[in-house]
């Protein structure tokens, strides 16, 4: 049995990985959110759910890039900040990709707005990945 589950584990780990290390973005980036809507920012700040989102998703971003490299694919490029970009370049994508979406389904399909989040929350994860793998961290052929 546990030679069935190392051998599964080793077949899709890439894939594991990348979920175990959205988990971990997931606290960190909400972690974030929180360290600062309960300790830096003033709730009386017109903008500070603007604010907040902002920090929310520049951490993630930055987790996620540098846990992703290491972690998930395993990248070696010696261009960090050309990668970086990349990366976060995908992550704005997915972004837009994230509000066009839920204004689609919600406003103009009349989808419920808890369904719409987790089919776009699958959408957007799904398009990171395929981002991050065969544009930000995609192996050299050769």
């Amino acid at each position: 049995m546990i030679e069935k589950l190392k051998a599964l584990y080793v077949k899709h780990e890439e894939i594991i990985v990348y979920l175990i290390v959205g988990v971990l973005n997931t606290i960190v980036s909400w972690a974030a959110w929180f360290l600062c809507a309960y300790t830096v920012l003033d709730p009386l700040i017109i903008w500070q759910n603007t604010a907040l989102s902002v920090i929310q998703w520049v951490v993630g971003v930055v987790f996620g890039y540098f846990m992703n490299r290491r972690y998930v694919f395993k990248s070696h490029n010696p261009h960090l900040v050309k990668e970086f970009l990349q990366f976060s370049s995908g992550r704005l994508l997915t972004l837009a990709l994230d509000a066009i979406a839920m204004v689609l389904l919600i406003n103009f399909l009349g989808v419920n707005k808890a369904v719409s989040r987790i089919l776009v929350a699958v959408l957007v994860m799904i398009g990171n990945y395929v981002i991050s793998k065969f544009f930000v961290f995609k192996k050299d052929a050769g």
